[in-house]
Formats: structure tokens, sequence, C-alpha cells
């Protein structure tokens, strides 16, 4: 594949206002599919399902098998857009989507196209700056996913190539509401940036909400980004692109300023976009064509013939709104006047899309500075030398199990380091990889009392030294001892213990 020729960002912006646009689907965590009783893998406890193991006849599209609609999936769905600031349908219709599915038996999407259940809204995001942007949303609406296709042979995963697939149907008919957006004008300089607070801030709202993981990384979250741009002074949108699928926050970010330069490149050479579907390669840092972007006509929509319009309640609705959480942009002004943060310190939590494992360690039982620390520091070290995300490397407990051992003496911050790499590294729990990597601090004082008689045995002068009043020579006996116990001691305790030896 030839590399895209690309444009200094700086000057493609010169030329060009970029206009933003995103999709993002969330699938929903209910117990069941959106139109069968299978168990839903979205669900935290089907994760790592068998393949075609949670499936029923509706998600393989067998002859004579009917939808039914899943009430906590329409109730979590209406919450959502609640939540999003939108106004929720009083009726709401079913679509048939038609296009080539090879991963849905029934080569059809069950969506909502014309009627969706939610419309009109906004969110609210954030800037690393503190600047606050308002999203316009335009819809949100039910659908079921699709499944997954597995190529066999050839060198890229990819159809191309391959010697034949293999279809798993866990995923189809898993809940979906997907969220798209108006076109958002005047992103600038910061399109990259709002992109990533976009997603985030969504992500934000649907964790507090309890329903969906919101795991980029299994794809509970997905984001379509969609770029176009227009000469400087022109109205006319320009044609767009939609990066599909993109998996992480910071390759939202990365996708959405690739495509500015790579499309900038193409119209001051006079060249046209092609309206097409990308896909974003993490490795690469980079797009690729995917197929001609369709547009709604081609979908051939028409309202699904087995499946009643959605009316809820006003009741309901009623419910749902006074359950609501706190929107985010006020929680984390709670958060930060709770936790005694400065700017700068809940600047860092909120620039790594760390505040929801932050607060949930916090909750796990860690004071709010320690979870900060090891969260924006060692597993954010860890995450950008390994090109992941740090919520990807532990999970809340296993950072306040850790600070919990540190508390009780059990560990150091320097064997605590080490531990926390053994998590990362999937070796389990923070006790687990105590345990089997033979870390804990060393709390036998007569071992200590050895190797700090042999340091004052190898420096003389250094007892001497003690022994007339400069304790600051106790140093270097600590430091031997900390060497000789590779790290394994409590420094705090050894100096204790040195400077009892020197005063017999």
């Amino acid at each position: 594949m030839a590399k895209d020729k690309l444009m200094d960002f700086d000057k493609a912006l010169e030329l060009f206002e970029p206009v933003l646009g995103f999709e993002v689907h969330v699938e929903l965590n209910t117990e069941t599919k959106m139109f069968s009783a299978a168990g839903n893998p979205a669900h935290e406890s089907n994760h790592g399902a068998g393949p075609n193991t949670l499936v029923a006849p509706v998600d393989m599209g067998l002859p004579g098998s009917l939808p039914v609609v899943n009430e906590t999936a329409v109730r979590y769905s209406i919450s959502l857009g609640l939540a999003l600031g939108c106004s929720i349908a009083p009726s709401s219709r079913f679509a048939r989507k038609n296009y080539f599915y090879p991963d849905l038996g029934k080569n059809y999407q069950i969506s909502q196209y014309d009627e969706p259940i939610a419309f009109d809204g906004e969110v609210e995001i954030e800037l690393t700056d503190g600047t606050l942007i308002t999203v316009p949303i335009e819809r949100a609406h039910m659908e079921e996913d699709a499944g997954k296709l597995t190529h066999v042979g050839g060198s890229t995963g990819r159809i191309q190539g391959a010697e034949y697939s293999l279809v798993d149907y866990n995923r189809a008919g898993v809940p979906l509401v997907e969220i798209v957006t108006r076109p958002i004008f005047g992103a600038e300089h910061r399109a990259p940036e709002i992109a990533k607070a976009y997603v985030q801030a969504i992500r934000d709202i649907v964790l507090s909400l309890g329903i969906s993981e919101a795991r980029m990384e299994r794809g509970n979250l997905r984001c379509d980004a969609n770029v176009s741009l227009r000469p400087r002074g022109q109205e006319k949108l320009g044609t767009r692109t939609e990066t599909k699928n993109v998996n992480s926050m910071r390759s939202v970010e990365r996708a959405v300023r690739y495509e500015i330069q790579r499309q900038a490149v193409i119209l001051a050479a006079g060249g046209t976009i092609i309206q097409e579907t990308r896909h974003w390669h993490e490795d690469t840092g980079t797009t690729s064509p995917g197929r001609p972007k369709s547009d709604a006509d081609d979908y051939r929509y028409f309202p699904e013939p087995d499946l009643l319009p959605v009316a809820p309640p006003q009741e309901l609705i009623d419910e749902l709104r006074a359950a609501l959480p706190e929107p985010p942009a006020i929680r984390r002004r709670r958060l930060k006047a709770d936790w005694g943060f400065t700017d700068l310190e809940f600047q860092d939590v909120v620039n790594g899309g760390l505040l929801a494992e932050v607060e949930a360690t916090v909750a796990a039982g860690a004071a709010p500075a320690s979870a900060r620390k090891w969260w924006t520091g060692e597993l954010t070290r860890i995450a950008n030398a390994q090109g992941r995300e740090a919520s990807d490397l532990a999970t809340a407990a296993d950072v306040a199990a850790l600070q919990a051992l540190v508390d009780s003496g059990a560990l150091n911050d320097k064997l605590a380091r080490q531990v926390l790499e053994g998590v990362a590294a999937g070796e389990g729990t923070p006790q687990e990889v105590v345990d089997a990597r033979g870390l804990a601090v060393v709390s036998d004082d007569g071992a200590l009392i050895a190797a700090i008689d042999d340091a004052l045995a190898s420096q003389p002068d250094v007892l001497a030294k003690i022994r007339d009043g400069k304790v600051q020579a106790a140093g270097a006996v600590i430091g031997a001892v900390m060497k000789a116990m590779k790290g394994q001691a409590d420094a705090a305790r050894v100096r204790e213990l040195v400077l009892e030896r020197a005063a017999q």
C-alpha cells in the first residue's frame, strides 16, 4: 500500500477549515441481546465466551424466527438520550437497513432510521486548558450489532488473500445505541483534541449511567470519525471521509489529525476527496480506503414489519430523568473539590482520560493522591511504552489493593512499581504478583540487622561519624543495606536500626 502524502498540519489549517462529525456506537451491557434471549457478550459475565456459544435462532437469521425487543435496552437507550440532552420521541420505530452483511444471517440490520428514540441534544466537553465546547447531537438511535468475521490464511488478517472466513454470531444482535452528531464547525487547530474530548465525554456519560462497560479495546464503545475540509471562505461543505471503528481516545485524536493532513494535500493539488469509509491502522498511524460510503437511500430503509413502534409512557421517561447521575462537567468540578487536587493535578487526570479510573480507585479505598499517582504515573508510563491505554493494564481494584499493600508496609514504592508491571503484564492481582515474584518487604529485624552489621563493618568510618552526631552519614549504610536486600527493605526501618546500632 502506497504511503499517503501529508501536508503540515498548520499549513493545512491556513488553507482549509475542518468540519467534524462523529458516530459513536455504545454496546449496552444488558444480560440478553436486543431481539433474542441469547446471552449478551457485552455483559461482563459473558466476556471470553467461545465462538457461536451465545446465539439464538433470531441472531442467525433462521427462517421463522421473530425478534422481540429487549425492554432493558429500551430503558438504557432512553437514559442515554436524556443524559445527552435529547428529546425522547413519544413513538419511535425500528427499520430494516439493507446491506450486504456477511456476518448477519438475515442479511439486513434492524436499526432506526427516520424515527429514532432520541433526538436534538447537546454535550458539553472540556479541553485540556479548561475551554468548554458544546457539541450538537442530531440523534441517538437503537440498533443491533453485526457478528464477527475471522479471515483465515493470508498475511494481513483481511479478506484479501484469505483462504476462508469464519463467522462468529456471538456479537450478532448485541444491543447498540448509535449517537450521531451534527456537523461541528469552528474546531480549527483543536480538531484532534475536540475529537478525543468528545469520545471521552461520551464514555464518562455511559459509565456514569452504568449501561455499558465502555471498554474501547473490547469494542464496547466504538467511534466513526467523519472529517471534511472546505477552502477558507467557502460555505459549501467538503466531501467527508468516515474513519471506522477507532478503538481508543488516542487513536481518535491521531486519526482526525491524519485525515486533515491527508485531505489537504489532495485538495491543494486540485484533486477530489472520495466519499468513503477508511480503516485506521494503529501500528502505522495511517488510514487506508475501505468502501465507497453509501447514502441513506442506498440502504433501502423500510419499517420493520415484525416489531411494533416503541412508545414509552411519560411516567417512565420522568422516572429515568429523575434517576440521571450528575452531568460530567458538574461531576468533574465536585471531584476536584472532594479530592483537593490543584488545577494541574486534576487536569493530568482528565487529559489522561483517567477520571473514571481514579474515581473508582478512590471508591475502592485508596487515597485520592495515591490513586492519581499510580494512574497518571507508572500505569501511564507503561501504557505509553506499549502503545496501549492505561485503563487496559489494571483495574481500580488492582490499584487500590496495591496501595493497601504499600500502606500496610508490605511493599515500598520501588517494589510496588515492580508489582504494577506484573499486573500490567497479566500476571494476576497485586498479591498474586507479590507471591509469585517474592517481592514483599523484608520485615524481619534479624535479617535487617545482619545486613546493617555487614555494611557497618565495611564502612567503619561511617559508624564513627554517626556517633559524632553526623546522622546524615547513615545514608551510606542505608543505601548499602537496600542494595544488599535488593530493594526489599523498609528504608525508614533500616534507618531506625542503623541509629540504634550506632548508639550501642
